[in-house]
């Protein structure tokens, strides 16, 4: 048998009933909020650099 599952113990997972198409939509949704929220904190990172006169 050639399933890596078998042999390296990972469980299958059970399907949660969301089509595929919406759970992907959301997973992306979540995705731009997280980079969206970096992005906010990279910028404070380099503003508090800058004040310390490491300018990046």
């Amino acid at each position: 048998m050639l399933t890596p599952a078998r042999y390296v113990g990972a469980e299958p997972v059970e399907d949660d009933g969301e089509p595929f198409e919406e759970k992907m939509a959301g997973l992306v949704a979540q995705l731009r909020e997280k980079q969206a929220e970096a992005a906010k904190f990279d910028a404070a990172i380099a503003r508090n650099l800058k004040e310390l006169g490491y300018d990046v």
